[in-house]
């Protein structure tokens, strides 16, 4: 089992942040594109590779967000219509996310078998999430999802508080 953290709150105007291993050294290189359309979120590995991307489609009616991994999309997530409160479904071959995503509180299963762990501590170095690969296959996909997780709640927080989204 792998442990990983995301800094809470990474998104800044700068749109570029780390994931890093439990000894705090850097697994993953964010990157966001803030002005242009449309938003992009580039995760590298060490090496500066890519080896995943999110994408907000910005001309339709309720935003989404498309994950791809290696050239392949593997999951949308999209906001639903509702009147009350924002509700957003995960759409993944075979990925299901279970528990409170929103709370950044979920587990990541494949075809059922749980692949990774997400839940909120706090650190020396900050509040972060910590997410566990149970699968080091579904690494990638498992840190493309929370990070695409935060993006929507990003996204959602900017159009809430009527700052552009």
């Amino acid at each position: 089992m792998k442990q990983l953290y995301i800094k809470q709150k990474v998104f800044s105007l700068s749109g570029k942040f780390t994931v890093k291993d439990h000894e705090e050294k850097d697994r993953y290189y964010v990157a966001g594109s803030f002005m242009k359309v449309p938003k992009t979120f580039s995760i590298m590995d060490t090496n500066r590779d890519e080896v995943a991307l999110i994408t907000k489609k910005v001309l339709s009616f309720l935003p989404k967000f498309f994950v791809e991994v290696n050239g392949q999309e593997v999951l949308t997530i999209k906001k639903e219509f509702s009147f009350l409160k924002s509700r957003y479904t995960i759409d993944a071959a075979g990925i299901e996310v279970r528990g409170n995503w929103w709370d950044m509180n979920f587990q990541v299963l494949q075809h059922g078998k749980v692949v990774g762990e997400v839940d909120k501590k706090w650190f020396s170095w900050g509040d972060s999430y910590r997410v566990q690969v149970l699968d080091e296959e579904m690494e990638t996909i498992v840190i493309a999802l929370v990070i695409a997780i935060d993006c929507v709640k990003a996204d959602e927080s900017a159009a809430s508080s009527g700052g552009a989204g």
